[in-house]
């Protein structure tokens, strides 16, 4: 059995913490290579500790020079006997290619994970993809590499993880037509606001909209969830990956989320993926291909659940699955605003600098001023991308809501 060298983009996010938890359960499989940050570096220096990388990247600047300033290298070089390259931003792309790595686990949250993404692609790496919004800015990018440099993208995300089990070993996207499939249904747990009236929306705060029923996330995600965008950008990120029209993804609020997602067929065949609501689960899945490893997971007990609730989402509610749907039919031109609108939005409310249903608001003027033509080049997306979040800041200062 060969060993695994792992690039790990985002190691101090709760994906990388959770993917380092698995990893460390199976060290005749696994070497971490290396370890990519952007501000956390207490934590990172505790990971570098534990899991001796040959490389260490910290994206932001600011907490670059403040490694250097609590001695850090100099205490690796006392607990490992060597330092690891150190670098910054600048290096990302080139060690995402390097010729030592194996496999990229693809985990550092937003736009900002497109472009290391997109290179580990390029090199024909193994990407374990857990950054939807990469897929949502750049999909046909990213597809394109994978079939011009022989990579593979495999999904970290529950959903699509879920859905990617259920489908045939042979599954190919450019032959999904032929494999007998009525509809992939993705499933939501509805978040903290399920059962909140719209009027309690418009109060709604950012610790209401944090504090997840099931999982633990970052803020930034653990928004998206409350909103249902994050299920928006998954029926996105669905279209790329598995090649189906708009017409076959659909979504059902699963509030127990054991559930991850199904896939029906054509003979009336529903096939689900089912497990508690851990993310090691999915990782430890797509580390361990072809075979099961253990993840830590804590194992599912059906008869102490004793239940399982499904429920149509309310569009009058979550609105931004409403827009979500909207943009399917024109993704190539709709997905990046929907995401670029959203990750600003979310980061307003989240300073507490617009409402809570601010942020559908501002979406749907990105959505409306831009978004009229197909993204043609990566460049053109990353000058959307720009465009949008100027708008949408300048919204905050002009528009009345």
């Amino acid at each position: 059995m060969a060993v695994q060298n792992l690039l790990l983009l985002g190691a101090t996010g709760t994906i990388g913490v959770n993917t380092l938890d698995v990893v460390a359960r199976h060290p005749d499989r696994f070497l971490v290579f290396g370890l990519v940050a952007g501000k956390n570096i207490d934590l990172l220096f505790k990971q570098a500790c534990a899991h001796s990388p040959q490389a260490l990247i910290i994206c932001d600047a600011a907490a670059l020079a403040e490694w250097h300033r609590k001695g850090y290298s100099q205490l690796l070089n006392h607990k490992l006997g060597y330092v690891p390259d150190m670098g910054g931003a600048d290096e990302l792309d080139s060690l995402c290619a390097h010729r030592s790595v194996d496999t990229v686990v693809a985990a550092i949250v937003g736009s900002a994970g497109l472009k290391p993404t997109l290179c580990a692609l390029q090199a024909g790496k193994r990407v374990l993809l857990a950054n939807k919004e990469s897929l949502v800015l750049a999909g046909q990018f990213m597809i394109r590499a994978c079939k011009e440099s022989g990579a593979t993208i495999l999904p970290v995300d529950s959903e699509h993880n879920a859905i990617y089990q259920c489908l045939p070993q042979n599954y190919d996207i450019s032959r999904a037509n032929q494999f007998g499939i009525e509809r992939l249904i993705l499933t939501a747990s509805g978040g903290p606001f399920r059962k909140k009236t719209l009027e309690e929306l418009t109060q709604a705060t950012p610790a209401q909209a944090i504090a997840h029923p099931n999982w633990v996330m970052g803020r930034k995600i653990s928004v998206d969830s409350a909103t249902m965008a994050n299920k928006g950008l998954e029926l996105i990120e669905a279209l790329w990956l598995f090649g189906l029209p708009a017409s076959q993804l659909s979504v059902l609020v699963h509030p127990q989320s054991i559930v991850h997602s199904m896939v029906e067929y054509k003979d009336g065949s529903v096939l689900a993926q089912l497990g508690c609501p851990d993310m090691r689960t999915p990782i430890a899945h797509v580390l361990g291909l072809p075979d099961r490893i253990e993840s830590g997971s804590p194992r599912l007990n059906l008869v102490q659940l004793a239940r399982l609730d499904f429920e149509e989402p309310d569009l009058n509610r979550f609105i931004m699955l409403k827009l979500a749907f909207d943009v399917l039919n024109k993704p190539d031109a709709l997905a990046p605003v929907f995401n670029a609108a959203n990750e600003v939005a979310v980061d307003l409310f989240l300073n507490e600098k617009i409402a809570y249903m601010d942020i559908v608001r501002l979406t749907e003027s990105c959505l409306s001023r831009f978004g009229g033509e197909s993204v043609r080049s990566l460049d053109d997306a990353f000058d959307l991308d720009l465009s949008v979040r100027a708008h949408a800041t300048e919204c905050v200062g002009k528009l009345t809501w």
